[in-house]
């Protein structure tokens, strides 16, 4: 299974230590962790690395970092990860072994905020989603945000993801979407 992703624009790849840049700058910034989670501090995140490079399920499930093809600049990461529900975090230990964890797998998408009002979170979802339903056994994605984060809402319907009601993860009521393999063709067909 080849798990370096192109799209018109980015090139999708496992994320890997030396991405710990992008990392940072990303965990660090309010802005961007607005809607996503705790701010994290450089050390904490440079002692997190290990586990945010996990993958499991032949590598379908991970991180991957988000390049810009003509630029080659990172722009952020995006996911394929377990969903948490009463945990502020993914369950990074159901990333290991050869089978698909139990439970929901989200999409995500986390930018700098250079990469923000570009249709570039668009094309990572679009992308991911592809790889998910054509070259992974899964059979239905998920994603969450925060009620206030219309922007990402609006990104997740752009790509077919229909609102699938209100729903606990990250510990927080969250507005949830849900697609599954069936409805991701028929849009595609």
């Amino acid at each position: 299974m080849n798990l370096v992703l192109t799209s018109e624009r980015l090139l999708l790849r496992p994320f890997a230590e030396t991405d710990v840049d992008v990392e940072v700058e990303i965990g660090t910034d309010p802005e961007i962790m607005k809607y996503v989670g705790a701010v994290e501090t450089k050390d904490q995140i440079i002692r997190n690395m290990a586990k945010y490079t996990r993958r499991c399920a032949d590598g379908c499930i991970g991180v991957w970092c988000v390049i810009e093809r003509a630029t080659n600049e990172k722009l952020g990461t995006a996911i394929l990860l377990p969903l948490p529900i009463d945990e502020a975090d993914t369950n990074w230990h159901l990333v290991a072994g050869e089978g698909l964890p139990e439970g929901d797998i989200e999409i995500g998408y986390m930018l700098r905020k250079p990469a923000w009002g570009k249709g570039y979170a668009t094309e990572v979802c679009r992308r991911l989603l592809k790889f998910a339903f054509e070259e992974t056994p899964l059979e239905e994605i998920v994603a969450v945000t925060d009620p206030n984060n219309t922007a990402s809402q609006h990104v997740l319907e752009k790509c077919g993801l229909p609102f699938d009601g209100m729903r606990r993860a990250y510990g927080e009521q969250c507005t949830g979407y849900r697609i599954t393999r069936r409805q991701w063709r028929e849009q595609t067909v």
